[in-house]
């Protein structure tokens, strides 16, 4: 089944479902059900000029990398000075002042950026940030869960979709609640933002850190659940990396692999390696799969054509993907914005 799927994919995307704008009101799905397209690295400064621009791409899900700077006790958005910012996000709190102030800002300032641009679009398109804290947290220097939480609070109030979101007060956990499929529809995450939270490079390369961010952030949801106070959390920590069956499994304490309820990992390695990704929707569950255009047959992974784009979506949408990632922000919105319907 899975061959003949692949198969009707690589035909186009009429021949399995049809494509939405993103900003379409016709029917309106859960956010569950839905496959759409992200950019990685929209941060970076050769992909948009302005953080802005990459919110008016259409993309559904767009990456920043976050360094924890514990000499500055800053959250630094850079992909490789740990040290610097390095990145297409502005000095700019206003929507007057949006695609003309000066770049290479931290972390709120970013939030900032999301927030003057969302009252430019109060009814937008719901938005996955994912954040790859490429070091990891530094919960000893003022840098940790109840920091960053406290931050984008601040910075964007309640226009998150928050973990105590998908809860609704009824839920005892996230893994609940996703296979109670108690996720909203899209139309109803209109002028919602989302934020998914990955360990980066840097933190899982360093042997002497043994405490990656999606377990940190999964002892955070765990301890504010019991503590009464879960509505503090602003994230969803993702389990990272392609696997066969679940992954929680093997990784997690048992306390909190209930928190997990979004996945993330490499698009070509969940298809050739023949994992049965349908677990994934059967449960509601979010499946970011990164680097789609690398899924044979490779296209380009920065200025595929729109047939090329719209295949891809189909085919990794009949793979139970939630949002397929590549470099292709040279697209225009009416192809990044494309939503389709998750096998």
């Amino acid at each position: 089944m899975r061959v003949v799927r692949r198969l009707a994919a690589l035909v186009g995307a009429a021949t399995l479902m049809t494509v939405v704008p993103g900003n379409a009101h016709a029917a309106s799905p859960k956010f569950s059900e839905t496959t759409a397209i992200g950019t990685h690295n929209a941060h970076e400064k050769d992909k948009y000029t302005y953080f802005a621009q990459a919110l008016d791409s259409g993309a559904s899900l767009l990456e920043l990398d976050v360094y924890t700077d514990s000499l500055s006790r800053r959250w630094r958005v850079s992909h490789s000075n740990p040290l610097g910012n390095d990145n297409n996000c502005e000095a700019a709190k206003t929507p007057s002042e949006l695609y003309s102030k000066s770049r290479n800002q931290d972390l709120g300032s970013c939030l900032d950026n999301i927030a003057a641009w969302h009252q430019l679009h109060p009814d937008h398109r719901p938005v996955v940030f994912k954040v790859e804290m490429k070091n990891g947290f530094n919960n000893n220097r003022g840098l940790g869960p109840d920091e960053f939480d406290t931050l984008v609070q601040h910075k964007l109030g309640s226009i998150v979709y928050k973990p105590s979101d998908l809860l609704g007060g009824t839920y005892p956990s996230l893994d609940a609640a996703a296979k109670a499929d108690a996720w909203p529809s899209r139309d109803a995450l209109r002028g919602k933002v989302l934020f998914e939270l990955i360990p980066g490079t840097v933190e899982q390369a360093n042997p002497f850190d043994h405490y990656w961010t999606d377990e940190e952030y999964g002892d955070h949801l765990r301890d504010l659940y019991a503590a009464g106070n879960v509505a503090a959390a602003q994230a969803f920590p993702a389990a990272l990396g392609a696997t066969a069956g679940d992954p929680r499994t093997s990784r997690y304490d048992a306390s909190i692999r209930p928190w997990f309820v979004f996945f993330d990992g490499d698009a070509a390695a969940y298809v050739n390696n023949g994992y049965d990704t349908s677990f994934y929707s059967a449960n509601h569950y979010i499946l970011i799969t990164t680097d789609a255009a690398g899924v044979s047959p490779a296209i380009s992974s920065t200025n595929p054509t729109d047939a090329e784009v719209a295949a891809r979506l189909s085919l990794l949408a009949a793979d139970h993907a939630s949002v397929i990632t590549s470099d292709w922000s040279a697209k225009s919105a009416s192809v990044l914005g494309s939503v389709v319907t998750r096998d």
